[in-house]
């Protein structure tokens, strides 16, 4: 069992639940964001272990305030914050870059990307306090096998990958660890609203066959990595990003 607790960004998304699911398993205290869907938190919540001290709250990542209080809170919990995982992404469709209107850009960038930005800089001061700990971000597979019609997710994704590693290259010292998890096609959040919106189901068998494995990958197999990254059994282990794809991009 991991000493302190972890926060989860983006806890009541489809990837962000089953992390959640997940992380009672190793660690004793946990707290995690929602933004819309409070329903869906307040229902997690109840669900989860009762060995695991559970603290829920809406937070916008475009509000310093909100984000700074989630910090604060999930420092305020037994033995203080030593990992952070950030799986919050905004609700997006899959355009082409030709039909992306900048407001589309500004939106998505603001909410993935500078939401990362404002909590790595908050963050940074408390995980260097309570004597280290680590930044798990969860990534774009876009960034190694690009499908068309991706760039909206996959940009802003890069960028937090990017400032991941810096963090694990320039917080080394502190005892700060940073990597990331890139998911390929996984039969959870995003990839359900695909699914229903954008893709018939002969598309999808065609995209299974070319997965080695021959099925989409599922949550808690994105969390199974997540969980390795954010805890003690990856301690040697930072400025990387694992792939859990399934083998899509052999």
């Amino acid at each position: 069992m991991q000493d302190g607790a972890v926060l989860v960004i983006g806890g009541s998304g489809g990837l962000g639940e089953a992390i959640c699911r997940r992380m009672p398993l190793d660690w004793p205290a946990m707290a995690f964001t929602y933004f819309g869907n409070a329903a869906k938190a307040d229902a997690l919540k109840v669900e989860l272990p009762t060995n695991c001290r559970v603290a829920a709250m809406r937070m916008d990542t475009r509000s310093e305030s909100d984000v700074a209080e989630a910090i604060a809170r999930a420092d305020a919990l037994p033995g203080g914050l030593r990992s952070i995982v950030y799986a919050s992404g905004a609700p997006i469709l899959q355009p082409y870059v030709s039909q992306i209107e900048q407001g589309q850009w500004l939106r998505v960038v603001e909410i993935e990307l500078l939401g990362f930005t404002r909590l790595v800089r908050l963050a940074i001061p408390v995980l260097r306090r309570n004597g280290g700990g680590s930044f798990v971000s969860v990534v774009s597979f876009a960034n190694y096998w690009f499908p068309p019609g991706d760039a909206i997710s996959a940009v802003p994704k890069a960028g937090i990958e990017v400032l991941t590693r810096a963090v694990a290259k320039e917080e080394g010292r502190y005892g700060i660890r940073g990597n990331s998890v890139a998911p390929g096609i996984i039969d959870a959040g995003l990839g359900h609203s695909l699914q229903d919106q954008v893709h018939t189901p002969e598309v999808w068998a065609q995209q299974k066959k070319r997965v080695p494995l021959r099925r989409f990958g599922e949550g808690a197999e994105i969390a199974e990595a997540v969980a390795f990254l954010a805890s003690d059994r990856a301690s040697y282990i930072t400025g990387q990003t694992i792939i859990v794809d399934g083998g899509l991009r052999l």
